[in-house]
């Protein structure tokens, strides 16, 4: 029972990490209906500018590693502003209106284009974030279960992270007039113009919040494995979360992470052995498209022919 408990957990922590780049996805596609391919890019962008910066700040004379951590990830996280008005103003504010497509080779574009532009301003090394967080395991609960279940703190840590980021994109989804003005957007685009909402206005702020999601996710991820170029294809992993949730979803991607995380962790260790291993590295896609054939729109989303 301990060993099941200590997979669980584990598959729940990794869950809420795939959750909160999942979010990125969701936010942008409910409120302006792009899917985001350049959303593991900002990833990347965004751990790459906080990475740089605590180590350029270290060498300017800040030697305190928190106020570096912090002072970086405040810059970094102002650079993303940046990039997404950028994005908004010069890319998609033109193709309003525009086919499917056309918006999906956008964002494929903006991908390339900031992967390009973060090798140029930030270098192309691996590079550290060190946010203090503990990397020995520690063993809990072993009153209760032989052997207790061993928790990997870092893992815990980083699914706290994340779990009040989620937390607090809900209050301020629900509580705030900006918030509320996001959802009528995300519910109907002309029904919220009509009373005023401006679009342009809420477009940019909701790649802004997608941008700080972002670069969360790359603080976390780049903290367990280090700042690197293959950090953009994380998002490939949100993206069978994505599908299961709904695209239009936020709970969905964040209930969505947390049945694939634990999916993948239990198929793993009690079906790996008997088929070679390997299956947490497909189990997410693999359950994602067969999702699909019985509610392509996700658990909790909406079908896309209704949006429009």
């Amino acid at each position: 029972m301990g060993f099941f408990l200590e997979t669980l957990l584990g598959g729940l922590m990794a869950g809420m990490l795939y959750s909160l780049v999942a979010l990125g996805f969701v936010l942008i596609f409910k409120a302006s209906g792009v899917f985001n391919f350049a959303q593991g890019a900002m990833v990347l962008f965004g751990a790459l500018a906080m990475a740089r910066f605590a180590e350029w700040l270290a060498g300017w004379g800040v030697t305190n590693q928190i106020a570096a951590n912090v002072l970086a990830f405040i810059i970094a996280g102002a650079i993303m502003f940046v990039v997404a008005w950028v994005i908004e103003m010069l890319v998609l504010r033109h193709l309003v209106n525009q086919e499917a497509a056309t918006l999906l080779m956008a964002t494929l574009g903006i991908a390339y284009f900031l992967e390009g532009l973060g090798q140029t301003l930030f270098g192309n090394s691996i590079y550290k974030i060190d946010i203090g967080m503990p990397k020995d395991p520690v063993i809990a609960f072993d009153s209760v279960f032989q052997g207790g279940i061993l928790i990997n703190k870092e893992d815990l840590i980083a699914a706290l992270i994340a779990a009040s980021l989620v937390a607090l994109l809900s209050l301020f989804f629900q509580k705030t007039n900006t918030g509320r003005a996001l959802r009528a957007v995300a519910d109907d685009h002309q029904a919220a113009q009509s009373i005023g909402i401006p679009l342009q206005r809420i477009w940019v702020i909701i790649w802004c919040v997608a941008g700080v999601v972002a670069l969360v996710a790359g603080m976390i991820w780049g903290s367990k494995l280090g700042v690197q170029f293959s950090l953009s294809t994380v998002a490939l992993r949100a993206l069978p979360v994505v599908i299961l949730g709904g695209l239009t979803s936020v709970p969905g991607a964040i209930i969505g992470g947390l049945i694939i995380g634990v999916g993948e962790k239990l198929s793993e260790v009690y079906i790996g052995p008997m088929v070679g291993g390997g299956i947490e590295i497909w189990f997410a896609y693999v359950l994602a498209l067969g999702f699909l054939l019985v509610r392509p729109q996700g658990l909790f989303g909406e079908k896309i022919i209704d949006r429009v």
